[in-house]
C-alpha cells in the first residue's frame, strides 16, 4: 500500500527532536566529506533499510550531479561494479558494516580499509554521516514522510 501522508506527524509531535536531526544533517553536509561520496554512502545506506522516500532523494541528487547512469544501476554490487574507485569502495564497505551491527561489529579489515583513503577527521566525518541517513531511515521507513 502507498503512503501519502506519514502515519503519525512526527515533525509537529517531536519538533525538537526532528529539528535536532536536521541540524545534525546539516552539520554532516559541511563535513569534510565531498557531496558525490556522502550521496553514494547515503543511497547504499538506504538500499540496505528499504527507504524508498530516502533512495528517491539521493538518486535524483546524483542525477542531477551528473554522476553517470551506470554507476548509480549498480551501487547495490558495488563490490563488483568497476564504476566504484577504491575511496568509494572503502566508505561503502564501512557504511554497510556501519548500518548491519546486528551481523557483528564492523571488521578490522572494513575500518584498516579506510586509512589509505581518509584521515582521522574524514573517517569520523563518514561515520557521521552513516549514522545520520541510518536514523533518516528509520524514520522514513517507519514512519513514512508523504512522497515527493
Amino acid at each position: 500500500m502507498s503512503h501519502t501522508t506519514p502515519r503519525v506527524p512526527y515533525t509537529r509531535l517531536s519538533a525538537d527532536a526532528y529539528n535536532g536531526l536536521l541540524a545534525v544533517s546539516r552539520t554532516v553536509h559541511g563535513s569534510t566529506l565531498d557531496s558525490e561520496l556522502q550521496q553514494l554512502v547515503f543511497l547504499r545506506v538506504s538500499q540496505i533499510n528499504g527507504c524508498a522516500y530516502c533512495l528517491d532523494m539521493h538518486a535524483t541528487a546524483l542525477r542531477k550531479a551528473g554522476v553517470e547512469p551506470r554507476k548509480l544501476d549498480t551501487v547495490a554490487a558495488w563490490r563488483e561494479s568497476r564504476f566504484f574507485d577504491a575511496r568509494e569502495r572503502a566508505a561503502l564497505g564501512w557504511a554497510e558494516a556501519l548500518t548491519r551491527l546486528p551481523d557483528g561489529a564492523p571488521s578490522d579489515a572494513a575500518f584498516n580499509a579506510l586509512a589509505p583513503h581518509f584521515d582521522e577527521q574524514a573517517i569520523s566525518d563518514l561515520s557521521m554521516a552513516v549514522a545520520v541517513i541510518n536514523a533518516w531511515n528509520r524514520l522514513g521507513a517507519g514512519l513514512l514522510p508523504p512522497l515527493a
